[in-house]
């Protein structure tokens, strides 16, 4: 049974059983604990812990998950993977254990005539909780299990909870037996390799308290309203059903390692380590496909570095196997191709995901070769101090600048005899994404806790969002917190966080920033607000400080915002649909939004593309925008269900969760898109889109900055007066310019190559004085001096070359020449094949001189260059260099 009927089998199965059937969820958590969505539970955590209103109060899903703790493990074992589906049915108050346990069993043993996955019964395994005396009744009682076959296992195993206090319960586990040439008999509790579980059934009964680790925590007690959470892995039920080994033998992945099989040359199965890069291919590629889809692009922090860790990885394998040209296109296409049977949308957005895989390719491709030059110079320098040992920073830098993943380095360095310090490169890498994430958080909850914001919620509800249609309300405050901590009041001079009933104040989302603007009350208290998030679903948290007065929570309010920028924000974000629109007009959907922050009179715009966009076809983008301004067109905003704003062809952003039900907001016959934001009434309220340009921000993604209405207006006026003083200085008029001024930099150049070949021959012209002036140390012809302050790297390196080829190729030489650039001391030494026979070594010479002028360097044994921070201490570095050539020699 291939993958895609398991998928439908299961959702089916539920659905004639009452279930509402959710549509997986984005792997892009929308949790700002999580990067990616690594349980099938996840996308539900809000209505376990009564956050939001479920769909139903039995729902089901077939959830996109991926888990990255073990990356390195992946290939090396058939159990580790990144990317996976897990099938799962929630009970919300609804049925408990008996309906779980029996619907559980009814499809796993059904007949496939009858719906069911007809695993045989007698195969089947089940686990419990030490002191779950009601699940083993109902499985053995109601279900039929033999009580042989079903075993009790304690806290670690069967008890599941989220970590932290809140809803947790025992769970009940089902195992299938897939025979004796798999391991000894005895059931999961002595074999999980051979009794391998495939569902997983919880029952959230309790609440727990804080503790430690999986089993240190007390059981406060039962919850009014119990739930059930059941996952069962789509792949190892795969595994089952297509009588295979592992998973990676399953249809989904088992294609994309034929393909790399044939692109390599390299059978499965014919040596370990080939074995162990095909499944790191298969895994990484398949989940590389699966994230940009869901709109994550390569970078270099979080979900992005963990696309552009595992794409890295794949390429290297395939490297590693003998592929030397692209391979990725083919890889991607294999995946779109078979995932596409469960997940349409992979085929809708294939060349949107080839795009930014084949561009994330070369970028990597590229960094090899400039990465792997950064690296033998780590390695020299390391092995030249006697260290055994990459350090931590080095690696760092090699990640940071170049995008090597570890992994990459760490086998580099050992091709080289040298280990790498990953604790120090992991030490810094934490630090990094933990100051992204204290950023982040920051931003959105003011280092408040999350759980205040959920307990004014479970009190007050969610907030009314007025803003639409009014700038100013009544309201009255339902939640305040002074510092990050509940309070009843603050007073002048405090910095607040304040949670209303009802408000005109958009919170930032969508790519809008939030509102600014101020509170008041009948007291004559005055709050300035400065910012509005919403860090849990539905709450405007309105930051700012109490300027004037008192205030308290309970009390009426008049709440105030900006209008003047509120508008300005509109014309920016309706300018930001157009450009949307227009840019895909031009470029196809692969110029799908990746991105966007709407300010007053300004925005940028983030959208996939793999090359510059040319300026002809910029323009062309910019006229379209601005012939729709003229067009006077209406824009509209209308709520309805997510079906129903895909069939008007609705854009929606990806990484944006979406509801049941949706906004969708209509500029006349030009733009339909998903979205949140305020707009303005009508295109003619822009006035006027300036594109001021577009740049890369990473593999795959462009980003366009604009100006709108007064602010593109004063940008264009300014650019106007720039003109006109031009025509001052060319004498020309404006369709002169570009010829004009492109003949001025063409003689200006001209000139300063002259310049430049005049210094050169000038320094090279003091290469025969050197010579003579050669000392013979220890019978080495060492060359040493002071050239003429302002002699660039270039024209020094030159120099010293020269010198050295001036000397008889038989006889010894050291060149070590010294000037003085931009105020810091530079150094170039050179040595010849008898030198270097002799011991000396240009790398180790530069190292000693650059530490006397306070810096560093390093090069090849034959030339190296070095530079420090004290021009005064240029005779010591001199003296330095012949000692060693002394104590060398």
């Amino acid at each position: 049974m291939e993958s895609a009927e398991i998928r439908r089998r299961w959702l089916s199965f539920f659905e004639e059983r009452g279930h509402t059937v959710v549509p997986s969820a984005s792997l892009i958590a929308d949790d700002p604990t999580l990067l990616l969505v690594p349980a099938g539970m996840v996308p539900f955590k809000p209505y376990f812990l009564g956050e939001v209103k479920p769909p139903g109060p039995r729902v089901t899903s077939v959830q996109k998950c991926v888990r990255t703790p073990d990356i390195e493990e992946v290939g090396k074992t058939t159990r580790h993977g990144t990317f996976f589906q897990m099938c799962g049915n929630f009970s919300f108050g609804d049925y408990f254990k008996e309906g779980a346990i029996k619907l559980a069993w009814e499809l796993l043993t059904s007949s496939v005539a009858d719906g069911g996955f007809a695993l045989d019964p007698e195969k089947l395994w089940i686990t419990v909780y030490l002191d779950d005396d009601e699940a083993e009744r109902i499985w053995h009682e109601v279900v039929g299990v033999p009580k042989e076959r079903i075993q009790r296992l304690g806290k670690k195993d069967n008890f599941w909870s989220m970590g932290v206090p809140g809803p947790c319960g025992p769970c009940s586990e089902i195992n299938y037996d897939r025979g004796p040439e798999f391991g000894e008999e005895g059931g999961p509790a002595v074999n999980d390799e051979r009794y391998v579980e495939i569902w997983n059934l919880v029952f959230m009964q309790f609440e727990r308290g804080a503790g430690d680790g999986k089993e240190d925590f007390p059981i406060l007690g039962e919850l009014p309203s119990k739930n059930i959470d059941t996952g069962l892995g789509l792949e190892r039920l795969a595994m089952i059903l297509q009588g295979v080994q592992n998973m990676y033998e399953t249809d989904t992945l088992r294609v994309v390692m034929d393909k790399a099989t044939e692109l390599s040359g390299v059978r499965y199965g014919a040596d370990a380590g080939s074995d162990v890069s095909l499944r790191v291919v298969a895994d990484h590629i398949r989940t590389s496909a699966m994230l940009i889809g869901d709109g994550v692009t390569p970078g270099n922090e979080g979900r992005g570095y963990v696309l552009r860790r595992i794409m890295r990885r794949a390429i290297r394998n395939m490297r590693l196997l003998g592929a030397t040209g692209p391979v990725v296109k083919d890889l991607i296409g294999v995946v779109i191709d078979t995932m596409g049977l469960q997940y349409p949308e992979l085929i809708a957005e294939s060349k949107r995901i080839e795009t930014v895989a084949l561009a994330e390719e070369a970028a990597f491709l590229k960094a090899i070769k400039g990465g792997t030059n950064i690296l033998d110079t780590a390695v020299t320098e390391t092995k030249a101090a006697g260290g055994k040992v990459l350090s931590g920073d080095k690696a760092f830098l090699l990640h940071d600048t170049w995008g090597f993943p570890i992994d990459l380095t760490l086998e580099m360095a050992a091709e080289q005899g040298l280990s790498v310090d990953e604790d120090g490169f992991r030490r810094l890498m934490k630090e990094q994404r933990d100051r992204a994430k204290a950023d982040a958080r920051a931003k959105k909850t003011g280092h408040a806790d999350l759980h205040a914001y959920r307990e004014i919620a479970d009190t007050a509800g969610a907030t009314d969002f007025t803003g639409y249609a009014d700038t100013e309300n009544e309201a009255r405050i339902v939640g305040l917190l002074v510092n990050g901590v509940s309070s009843p009041a603050a007073t002048e001079g405090d910095e607040v966080e304040i949670v209303l009933d009802r408000t005109p104040f958009y919170a930032e989302g969508g790519g809008q920033i939030g509102d600014t603007g101020r509170i008041r009350l009948d007291s004559g208290a005055v709050v300035e607000i400065r910012d509005v998030q919403k860090p849990v679903p539905g709450v405007h948290v309105h930051k700012g400080v109490v300027q004037v007065g008192e205030i308290t929570v309970g009390a009426p309010v008049w709440a105030s915002i900006d209008a003047h920028r509120r508008r300005a924000i509109a014309r920016a974000h309706s300018a930001t649909h157009l450009t949307h629109q227009a840019l895909r007009d031009a470029l196809g959907p692969t110029a799908a939004q990746a991105g966007s922050e709407n300010q007053p009179g300004r925005f940028r715009f983030d959208f996939g593309s793999p090359s510059a966009v040319p300026t002809a076809v910029m323009t062309d983008v910019e006229q379209k925008i601005n012939a729709v301004l003229s067009r006077e067109l209406d824009v509209q905003a209308e709520v309805m269900s997510i079906d129903d704003a895909k069939k008007q062809g609705a854009i929606a952003e990806f990484g944006e969760k979406y509801g049941e039900r949706v906004r969708v907001v209509t500029i006349g016959d030009f733009s339909k898109e998903l979205c949140g934001g305020t707009h303005v009434h009508n295109t003619a309220q822009l006035g006027l889109v300036k594109l001021l340009g577009e740049s890369s921000i990473g593999s795959g993604v462009r980003r366009i900055e604009a100006l709108v209405g007064v602010d593109a207006y004063n940008f264009l006026a300014k650019e106007h007066t720039v003109v006109a003083q031009l025509q001052e200085l060319v004498k020309g008029r404006p369709e002169e310019l570009p010829e004009k001024i492109s003949g001025m930099l063409a003689k200006l150049k001209d000139a300063e190559k002259e310049i430049e070949k005049f210094r050169a021959e000038k320094v090279l012209q003091a290469a025969a004085g050197l010579v003579q002036g050669a000392k013979d140390v220890r019978g080495v012809a060492v060359v040493t001096g002071q050239v003429p302050d302002g002699t660039g790297a270039d024209d020094l390196r030159k120099l010293v070359l020269d010198v050295r080829g001036r000397i008889p190729g038989d006889r010894p030489a050291v060149v070590a020449l010294f000037t003085t650039a931009n105020g810091k001391p530079l150094t170039v030494i050179a040595t010849n094949e008898a030198a270097r026979e002799r011991g000396l070594k240009a790398g180790d010479l530069v190292r000693t001189a650059a530490k006397t002028l306070g810096g560093g360097g390093g090069g090849k044994p034959d030339v190296a260059q070095g530079g420090g921070q004290d021009p005064a201490a240029v005779g010591d570095a001199i003296a330095a260099v012949e000692r060693l050539v002394t104590e060398t020699a």
